[in-house]
């Protein structure tokens, strides 16, 4: 098994159960791989239905008939939906998100604030009564908008909940708002991830920023410390280039990937073949070209 660290700030008696999460979530390796089903609250339906969009991706279910049949990590989705849904798909472990927010207000127009769905409190119940394999949670923060105070100050204490009740804590961290000129600048990607481990995150999800290389990787690994950094997806490309860019980022310290349009927009067989894909380069760091026949169907996995 792939090191595994354990904050203090997990108590002794939830020691067990959080090394039990991590290894499901990272299927062993220590990286985690995410299929990031929150979009249905943050884009609505733009990412769902629409050209290039596979009709079954209109249904709800179909990021939980993908999450049961891949070898992900973990889905990460809001408690409604685990909740409507999770009965049907009990094998699938389940990260759920704190808070969200449409796009439909411009940054133009009003700095972004991601509000409270869900209190840590309210998983843990969910949890126990539900006896579903809910094995973190996570929280979007935006940095440089005008109540990043008040977002800081949610995701401490969400992240620290999180530990005490042995869950594993992912957070989402954005630059965004009227202050910041250069989001994807990697530099700044770099003081996100330290913000990250500041915060006591087990992994942060972060845009993928520009003009990555060797040097600029290594600014943002060093950065993070012992908090693991994944890439987000973003929008639907062209197989073989997104498993090209994952393998750089894998080598370059990623510990895994966060990734949603990518796989959901695709048919059942599809996604889950790239799913397996993903996985090989993600998790088992194959090839691009052996992942690749992995998707087109031509070997398994």
């Amino acid at each position: 098994m792939f090191w595994l660290k354990t904050p203090l700030s997990v108590p002794p008696a939830k020691r067990a159960l959080f090394h039990r999460n991590w290894q499901l979530a990272t299927r062993r390796s220590g990286r985690l791989f995410l299929l990031a089903g929150d979009q249905k609250i943050e884009h609505l339906n733009h990412d769902f239905y629409g050209d290039g969009i596979d009709p079954a991706d209109a249904r709800p279910e179909h990021l939980f008939q993908i999450a049961a049949a891949s070898p992900i990590g973990v889905l990460a989705t809001d408690l409604g939906l685990i909740s409507q849904y999770g009965h049907r798909y009990r094998q699938v472990p389940y990260l759920v998100k704190l808070n969200g927010k449409t796009d439909l207000i411009p940054v133009s127009q009003q700095d972004p604030q991601s509000g409270l769905l869900a209190s840590v409190e309210n998983v843990v119940a969910f949890k126990k009564y539900s006896d579903l394999k809910i094995v973190g949670v996570g929280y979007t923060l935006y940095p440089g908008a005008a109540t990043e105070s008040q977002m800081l100050s949610q995701a401490a204490q969400a992240v620290s909940e999180a530990h005490r009740h042995g869950l594993l804590a992912v957070l989402w961290i954005y630059a965004r708002g009227r202050a910041v000129s250069k989001s994807l600048d990697p530099h700044l990607a770099a003081g996100l991830a330290g913000l990250a481990a500041c915060l006591d995150a087990d992994f942060v999800k972060l845009s993928q920023p520009t003009g990555l290389n060797p040097v600029r990787y290594s600014e943002i690994m060093a950065a993070a410390g012992q908090t693991g950094v994944i890439f987000s997806g973003g929008e639907s490309i062209n197989p073989k280039q997104f498993l090209t860019t994952l393998a750089r980022h894998i080598k370059n310290g990623a510990r895994g990937n966060a990734t949603g349009r990518n796989i959901h927009q695709k048919s059942l067989s599809e996604a889950i073949r790239f799913c397996q894909a993903i996985a090989a380069v993600s998790l088992q760091q194959k090839s691009v070209a052996a992942a690749y026949d992995i998707y087109l169907g031509k070997r398994k996995n």
